[in-house]
């Protein structure tokens, strides 16, 4: 394989959402050291982001009491508002010019993942969104305790009920085992210790706004990790991000969705020392110009989302145009994949949970309701004879296998059946 057009693919596929049109052939005159820069360094503005209008996200207040006539009209707005915020998100990700900074908040998303389906509240999570956007590639420290004091994950991981007389362990546990150290880095004295330095927060349900009760909250000081002190959420953040176990953590986890989720990351890989000050955008920028980019053997399945902005991306769509959101949002859920609603605190899963039978059913009906909704110019424009070599370009494709190529072979006179085939070929499901 073409060592030039692998790493110029996997820039543009997993440090943004592919390519439009024109920007992969261009990506190759470039070269790739001017095509990392360039995907690596985030504009001043995005003409392209600018475009999508923020959505009206609300504060709906308290669910109105049972069988009131309030109850039909707050129920529809909780709903509307919700797919406004999904279709709000997907089009950012789908129109932005820049890519790194939605896929990356994208990432954090999945990382602190919290879902709307025990929240149900849009505004608390549409916060969250900003807050993951704006730390995105910041310090990890601030972000994480920014995260702290966010109101969909306290109320997702049930820190409103953690108090001085009943303490609640799921967001200490949580704090440290999925956001900052990774599994078996502390014992069980400190997940009760760390919950007791939690304890007083408390959140309004339906706008996310956070405040500490001191009434509720434990003073004394606690040991965590073999220190010994009295803990606020500030200083409690500083703490755990400080340690080598962080570093390696967050390391290890921008390997495993940025690299590989199925082979073990090498201890030379340089993004673990590029976040030596907790830099975000140094460890980014240091794995996009890893060694392991070069190498075939760490390619990597595209999640549902990823593969539809994608999609959008190359046939030139815009999600929130498509007829209609809520069918949209209904083939993402077929795939087992909408914005805003992790399966768990864990996240979504990666490799071939994606790959299935039925999904390879789902992703097929979904791709042809996209293509009847584009006007597919882009592969109209090339003769039928140019179609197999030329598609490859148009989806930032490193190399179409000989089976691949014998497939749209047989439909390079067909511009929707040859989208079809290609759109949902093994090369453009896994960056390569």
């Amino acid at each position: 394989m073409n060592a030039q057009r692998l790493e110029t693919s996997r820039l543009l596929h997993r440090f943004g959402f592919g390519p439009r049109p024109g920007e992969y052939a261009q990506a190759l005159i470039d070269g790739v050291a001017v095509t990392r820069t360039k995907v690596l360094t985030v504009p001043a503005s995005d003409a392209g982001a600018a475009k999508v209008v923020e959505p009206e996200i609300t504060d709906l207040g308290p669910r109105p009491k049972p069988n009131t006539k309030e109850v039909v009209p707050f129920a529809i707005a909780m709903r509307y508002q919700s797919q406004q915020m999904v279709m709000w998100w997907l089009d950012r990700m789908a129109m932005s010019d820049h890519g790194l900074t939605e896929k990356m908040t994208w990432f954090w998303h999945g990382h602190w993942a919290t879902s709307i389906q025990k929240l149900n509240y849009p505004l608390p999570m549409f916060k969250q969104n900003k807050t993951l956007r704006a730390h995105c590639l910041g310090n990890f420290a601030t972000m994480t305790k920014a995260m702290i004091n966010d109101g969909a994950l306290q109320f997702w991981l049930d820190g409103q009920d953690n108090t001085l007389k009943a303490p609640n362990e799921n967001l200490g546990r949580e704090l440290m085992e999925l956001f900052t150290l990774g599994v078996n880095r502390y014992t069980e004295d400190d997940v009760k210790n760390i919950s007791r330095a939690l304890t007083g927060y408390q959140v309004n349900r339906s706008n996310g706004t956070v405040t500490i009760n001191q009434n509720r909250r434990d003073k004394n000081a606690v040991t965590l990790l073999g220190t010994t002190t009295v803990f606020t959420g500030d200083t409690l953040a500083d703490f755990l991000v400080a340690r080598d176990d962080s570093a390696q953590f967050i390391a290890e986890r921008l390997w495993y969705r940025f690299i590989s989720s199925t082979e073990d990351m090498p201890k030379s890989f340089s993004a673990k020392n590029a976040f030596a000050s907790r830099d975000i955008s140094a460890a980014v920028a240091a794995m996009a110009a890893d060694n392991a980019m070069r190498d075939e053997k760490y390619a990597l399945v595209k999640s549902p989302v990823e593969w539809f902005v994608s999609a959008c991306r190359a046939l030139e769509l815009t999600p929130s145009q498509l007829k209609t959101p809520a069918q949209l949002i209904n083939h993402l859920d077929k795939l087992g994949q909408v914005p805003f609603s992790p399966p768990n605190v864990g996240g979504w899963p990666a490799a071939e949970a994606w790959l299935s039978s039925a999904t390879a059913q789902y992703r097929i009906a979904f791709a042809t309701w996209l293509i009847k909704q584009s006007d597919l110019k882009v592969l109209k424009s090339m003769t039928p004879a140019q179609r197999v070599v030329k598609s490859a370009d148009w989806l930032g494709v490193a190399e179409w296998s000989p089976r691949t190529k014998a497939a749209l072979r047989d439909a390079q006179a067909d511009p929707a059946q040859f989208a079809l085939l290609a759109l949902c070929s093994p090369e453009y499901i896994v960056s390569a």
